[in-house]
């Protein structure tokens, strides 16, 4: 077997400066905006561990575990030659994933393999899985990635019972208090000025650190249309569901809604290609709450999951969105992404955003309703203090 080709991305078995010339951490390193991730120190790193990150592409997952092997090897946790890399990429199927972990656990069964872009492989994970059942991973680390296409194609949940202390992280844009961290503020009660001036720039921007640091936006959206391609579909769908979405946010609606501005499609088709959008970490939705209760078949409120991407496909969609939309999306995704939930509630008054105890009505403007107590009110003005005080 040859090993030259994982020799080569592996520099570590051999060279102790590796990391100087690695080409993810150079670029890193000549980057203007350095970030260091919170998400590598939570992989778990006790065998058995089968750990899955997830993301969008262009978010820094190989760059994060590239910062992890670094971490791992300066602090003299492991032996270098026991990391092993995968670019799975390289790989014509996944037979050749399987002789190559085998060899390795031949030669030692206490390894962290990182298999990058595992999801590259049609059935990558039948290795895995006949691995962990014959009881060879017992003494492993497995960290596997594979942008959002481990969502799309459910390959997680090919794992019942089968990932041990492992975990599932999602690699997602910086919320806006780790980009104005990664701005160099400390105290945003001393910069308030400087805290409304990056606030602007984010909703230009977004959270995507390779934005910042020059990566055209268009090289963003050519990964998304990618992974369209990718999985068989339609550009044309996709278009007119975002020419009928993006004008109507933040209305709440119907997929038969949607449907109805399309050239014929049923709102079947409206609802799948939503799901699909939603497992690339495009869009989410926000059900509809009455007191405990939520009503998933009444009209949801869907909401982009970062304003770079509401900028981008509505562009590529060749339609314009409303800046009230703009607000409430930012905030949604906040809190969606603070407690893993996030409703609407609407009755004789409507409010925008529920998640755990909060209740919050996103203006464009200043509201001239008087609404519960209970209820926080936000407009541009206050939305970024908000947001940082959130996390």
């Amino acid at each position: 077997m040859d090993i030259k080709i994982l020799r080569d991305i592996n520099p570590w078995w051999d060279n102790d400066n590796w990391k100087d010339h690695d080409y993810h951490l150079n670029i890193l390193k000549r980057s203007r905006y350095i970030y260091i991730p919170k998400w590598i120190d939570n992989i778990s790193l006790e065998p058995f561990s089968l750990n899955f990150v997830i993301g969008p592409r262009q978010i820094g997952k190989t760059t994060g575990l590239k910062l992890l092997i670094k971490k791992l090897i300066e602090n003299n946790k492991i032996n270098n030659e026991k990391i092993v890399y995968i670019d799975c990429e390289i790989f014509p199927n996944f037979k050749y994933l399987e002789k190559y972990l085998l060899y390795f656990l031949e030669k030692d069964k206490e390894r962290i393999f990182i298999l990058d872009e595992v999801s590259s492989l049609n059935y990558w994970w039948k290795p895995i899985k006949l691995l962990i059942d014959s009881g060879k991973l017992n003494d492993s680390i497995v960290i596997t990635t594979g942008s959002s296409s481990l969502k799309v194609k459910k390959d997680i949940e090919l794992f019942p019972g089968r990932i041990g202390k492992g975990k599932i992280i999602e690699v997602l844009p910086l919320n806006f208090k780790e980009y104005i961290k990664l701005h160099g503020i400390k105290d945003y009660k001393k910069d308030y000025d400087k805290i409304n001036e990056l606030f602007n720039k984010y909703l230009d921007t977004g959270g995507f650190l390779s934005i910042l640091n020059n990566l055209p936006s268009i090289e963003i959206l050519k990964g998304f249309i990618n992974e369209f391609i990718r999985f068989n579909k339609s550009e044309e769908i996709i278009r007119e569901i975002f020419s009928s979405l993006i004008p109507k946010l933040p209305s709440s609606l119907s997929y038969r809604t949607i449907a109805k501005d399309t050239s014929g499609y049923s709102y079947k088709i409206v609802q799948n290609y939503i799901e699909f959008l939603k497992d690339l970490y495009i869009i989410d939705i926000a059900p509809l709450v009455e007191g405990k209760k939520i009503l998933y078949r009444k009209e949801r409120k869907i909401f982009f999951r970062d304003p770079l991407l509401l900028r981008l496909f509505s562009e590529w969609s060749n339609v314009k969105y409303l800046e009230s939309a703009l607000y409430e999306n930012i905030v949604q995704e906040h809190l969606y992404r603070k407690y893993g939930e996030i409703y609407y509630y609407k009755n004789s008054y409507e409010v925008d955003c529920i998640s755990n105890n909060l209740k919050v009505e996103v203006k464009e403007g200043k509201s001239h309703r008087n609404y519960p107590k209970d209820v926080i009110i936000l407009d541009k003005e206050n939305i970024p203090v908000f947001l940082i005080n959130l996390f």
